[in-house]
């Protein structure tokens, strides 16, 4: 679940479609569904590792826990 140099390397990888506005300067960038895909599943799966990381105060969460609690976390995300 951790990332590593070749989740970079695949990051990098990205194919990009840049848009322009109307003086030809650089506003955003389209990338593929399924790079964006990779991209949201390694942010994630940092995301859950930190949440399993042992804090000073806390016990470490098992893996089911620190999913359920980042679910909880996007669903308020949603809701705000």
């Amino acid at each position: 679940m951790q990332t590593n140099n070749q989740d970079v390397r695949k990051m990098l990888e990205i194919t990009k479609n840049y848009v322009m506005d109307e003086n030809q300067q650089p506003i955003a960038v389209q990338i593929p569904i399924v790079d964006f895909e990779k991209i949201e599943e390694i942010l994630e799966n940092y995301g859950l590792i930190k949440l399993m990381a042992k804090s000073e105060d806390d016990e470490p969460l098992p893996k089911d826990e620190a999913w359920k609690y980042y679910q909880s976390l996007k669903q308020k995300n949603v809701e705000s």
